[in-house]
C-alpha cells in the first residue's frame, strides 16, 4: 500500500480504498488487520487518519472491530469469484451472501471449469515474455496498462465489434468488477441518482451504492430495457449515467435490439449523461444475430465500456479494461492508480502476446462448441419440465438460462429446496434492485457443470417441481 500526499483525496480516503480493494481482491492472507499504530507508523500518518479508514470500513461492512482485540474483515467475497458463492449481496440472508454447499451440482457458477483453461498456450506467452523481457516484465508498466496489450486491445476492438478507439482511451484493470468500482470512485458524488437495468448485476449496484447514489430500477423486456419508462426517469432524476448489459444481459441473458440500442443513444445525447456498457459474454454467441456492442454505434463518447477477459479466459488472471471518453480520463487514470496503482505488468505483457499470436481466436472457437453443446443440453432438458409450468426465452449465448417459475412458486423457497437436495440455483429476487419484491425467477448457468451433472441437476429440479414445496418457514441460515 502506498499513499500520494500530494493529491487532494484525503489520507484517510485513499486508506480505506486500498484495504477495501485488497479485499475484495482477496489479497490479504490474515483476517486480522494492522494495528492502529502499526498501520500509521508504516504509512508514515497521524492515527487519527488510519482511525478514519477503518471506521468507514466498518460503516461499509468490510470490516468489524472487537474491543480490545483490534479490528478484523468480514467474509466478504469477490463478486466475480463464483466457485461457491453468488455474486454481490442477498439481504435477505442474515450475512448478505448467499451460501451455497461445495458439494452441489452448480448451476449457480458462471466461471468455467479449470478443463477449458487454456493452460499450454497461455504458458508458451509467460515463457515467451520471460525470455524476451527478463527482469523488465515485473516492473511497473504506465498506470493506464502496457502500451503494447492497450495497442492489441484497439485492434482487437476493431476487427470483432467493428468499432474503433485510440489505445490512448484504454485503461487496462484488474477484471472488470475494477472497472466499475473506478467508474463509481470517479463518477458519483453522494446523492447523485444511477439508473440500472431490472434485475441486474448485483455486484454494479454495490460498487455503486458505496458511493452513496441512489439507485433507481427501470425493468428489463425481452429485447432491452423498457425505453418508456427509461425516458420517463432520465427526465426525472437527471442520472449521472445508466449502466446496461446490451448482449446476453445478467441475470436475463436478453439481448438488446437496434432500435433500443439507438434510442438509448438518443437519450444520452440529449440530455448529456454517460451509458456504462459492461460486456463480458458477448463473445458467446451460438446464433448468427448481429451482436455488435452498443459503443460500435456511439459516434459522441457517450459510451463507456468495460469488458473482463476473466469469465471465458481464466477468472485467475485479472484482466479487463475500459474505454474513455478524453473528458474524465484524468480522472479515471487518478482513481485507478490510488486504487492498486497499476495491474499486473507481467500479466500484462503475457496476454498481450497471447491475443498476438492468434491464441484468443482458438480458444474462443473452443469454448463455444463446448458451451453451445451444454446449452443444447440444457434447454433440451428444461423443455420437458415445461409440463410443471416453467417458461424461459432462448437466449442463444452466454453462460445462463433465466428460468421463470409457476407463480405459486417462491425462488428462494425453491433455492432452498434445492440446496438440502444438493442442487445450487440462484434465486431470482437477489438480483432486483428491491429485494422485498415476489420474485418468481431462478437462474441457471451451465458453465461450471458437466453434461452429467446437467441431467442430474434437471432431474433434481424436476423431482421438487412435481411435489409441492414444504414449508419451511423461510429460513435463511448465515454461512459465518
Amino acid at each position: 500500500m502506498s499513499l500520494n500526499k500530494d493529491s487532494n483525496i484525503p489520507l484517510y480516503i485513499q486508506v480505506y480504498e486500498s484495504i477495501k480493494s485488497l479485499i475484495l481482491e482477496n489479497e490479504l492472507k490474515e483476517e486480522k488487520l494492522p494495528s492502529i499504530r502499526a498501520l500509521s507508523k508504516y504509512l508514515g500518518v497521524n492515527n487519527v487518519t488510519i482511525v478514519n479508514a477503518y471506521k468507514l470500513l466498518e460503516q461499509e461492512d468490510y470490516v468489524y472491530s472487537v474491543k480490545g482485540s483490534g479490528t478484523y474483515i468480514k467474509k466478504i467475497h469477490n463478486p466475480e469469484e463464483l466457485s461457491y458463492l453468488e455474486e454481490g449481496h442477498m439481504e435477505l440472508m442474515v450475512s448478505g451472501i448467499l451460501p451455497i454447499p461445495k458439494d452441489s451440482i452448480n448451476f449457480a457458477s458462471i466461471s468455467p471449469t479449470a478443463d477449458l483453461f487454456p493452460i499450454e498456450e497461455f504458458k508458451k506467452s509467460l515463457v515467451k515474455v520471460l525470455d524476451r523481457d527478463g527482469g523488465q516484465a515485473f516492473l511497473y508498466p504506465e498506470i493506464n496498462g502496457y502500451e503494447p496489450l492497450r495497442e492489441s486491445i484497439s485492434k482487437f476492438l476493431f476487427l470483432n465489434y467493428d468499432f474503433k478507439i485510440d489505445k490512448e482511451q484504454i485503461l487496462i484493470t484488474s477484471g472488470g468488477q475494477q472497472g466499475l468500482d473506478i467508474i463509481a470512485k470517479t463518477l458519483i458524488n453522494h446523492g447523485d441518482h444511477i439508473l440500472v437495468e431490472n434485475p441486474t448485476y448485483s455486484g454494479a449496484m454495490a460498487a455503486f451504492s458505496s458511493r452513496g447514489a441512489n439507485i433507481i430500477g427501470v425493468p428489463m423486456k425481452e429485447d432491452g430495457i423498457d425505453i418508456r419508462l427509461l425516458k420517463s426517469f432520465v427526465r426525472k432524476y437527471h442520472p449521472k449515467f445508466i449502466y446496461i448489459m446490451t448482449n446476453y444481459q445478467s441475470p436475463t441473458t436478453y439481448s438488446y435490439s437496434h432500435e433500443k440500442k439507438k434510442a438509448i443513444l438518443e437519450l444520452a445525447n440529449e440530455y448529456n449523461f454517460y451509458v456504462i456498457e459492461d460486456d463480458f459474454l458477448t463473445d458467446l454467441s451460438f446464433g448468427n444475430k448481429d451482436k455488435t456492442p452498443l459503443k460500435s454505434m456511439d459516434t459522441k463518447d457517450k459510451v463507456i465500456f468495460i469488458k473482463s477477459f476473466s469469465k471465458i479466459f481464466m477468472p485467475g488472471v485479472r484482466i479487463g479494461f475500459v474505454t474513455l471518453p478524453n473528458n474524465i480520463l484524468r480522472d479515471i487514470i487518478k482513481a485507478k492508480h490510488t486504487t492498486d496503482i497499476t495491474s499486473s505488468g507481467f500479466l500484462q505483457r503475457a496476454f498481450d502476446e497471447y491475443l498476438r499470436t492468434g491464441y484468443w481466436k482458438k480458444h474462443i472457437e473452443r469454448v463455444n462448441r463446448v458451451y453451445k453443446q451444454k446449452y443444447d443440453l440444457i434447454t433440451k432438458e428444461l423443455d420437458r419440465l415445461k409440463v410443471y409450468g416453467i417458461d424461459y426465452i432462448p437466449p442463444n449465448g452466454g453462460l445462463c438460462i433465466w428460468v421463470k417459475l409457476p407463480k405459486e412458486i417462491d425462488s428462494i423457497e425453491l433455492y432452498n429446496e434445492c440446496r438440502e437436495n444438493n442442487l445450487s440455483i440462484v434465486p431470482g429476487k437477489v438480483f432486483f434492485t428491491d429485494h422485498s419484491i415476489d420474485s418468481n425467477y431462478i437462474r441457471l448457468s451451465f458453465g461450471a457443470v458437466s453434461s452429467d451433472e446437467i441431467v442430474n441437476g434437471i432431474n433434481i429440479l424436476e423431482s421438487i417441481l412435481m411435489n409441492p414445496l414444504k414449508n419451511k418457514g423461510n429460513e435463511y441460515l448465515p454461512f459465518i
